[in-house]
């Protein structure tokens, strides 16, 4: 990866940080790291082009919840377009322990109604109605990230980022039907150990 991709890539996770200001001023510190300076388990969460849906349910041993902390509809210029859907939300294991932490933009028209239904209800996880909607979809311009967790994401975290000063996401995106949608940011909780989760 050259120096102007990883700039990229911290430029692009700031941007989503940036569509929710309340989050974004106590937010933390991103730097943009290689996959070999990830610790365990946030290699594997994180390094891949899967849903991380997915892999926090393989790390948790079972399905993960949702809350979403903020969410907002920033509608299309163009009448009949649905516009962009942009949420902050938490995933959490069956003991409740929040797992991550993320941030994601969607082109609601790039998706089916039924689809973008189940997304605004916000009662499953991204990765997950993706998958059961079996659509054709290619997460990409993986990028990953060392976060120095500022007050915004202590706060979410709670009692998993009081001793841990750091932790590590990534940041993606996701074209589905070979159609770029999906824009994500996504922070793994700090002191992930598979045996905390269940």
């Amino acid at each position: 990866m050259n120096q102007h991709q990883q700039r990229d890539a911290v430029e692009r996770a700031l941007d989503l940080i940036r569509s929710f200001p309340e989050a974004a001023a106590g937010f933390g510190t991103l730097r943009l790291v290689q996959p070999d300076d990830l610790p365990e388990p946030y290699r594997e969460l994180l390094d891949h082009r899967s849903h991380m849906t997915v892999a926090m349910e393989r790390l948790s041993g079972g399905l993960v919840g949702l809350e979403v902390v903020a969410a907002r509809v920033e509608p299309a210029a163009a009448s009949g377009k649905r516009g962009l859907y942009m949420r902050e939300i938490l995933l959490t294991s069956a003991s409740g322990a929040v797992v991550q932490e993320g941030i994601v933009r969607i082109d609601l028209d790039a998706l089916d109604e039924a689809t973008a239904a189940a997304i605004l209800a916000a009662k499953t996880p991204l990765g997950r109605i993706l998958i059961e909607a079996n659509l054709l979809r290619d997460v990409h311009d993986v990028g990953l990230l060392e976060v120095l967790p500022g007050p915004h994401l202590g706060r979410l975290f709670g009692p998993a980022a009081a001793n841990a000063h750091r932790t590590f996401g990534r940041v993606a995106e996701i074209s589905l039907g070979g159609r770029p949608a999906v824009e994500l940011l996504e922070i793994a909780a700090p002191g992930l150990l598979p045996k905390t989760l269940r």
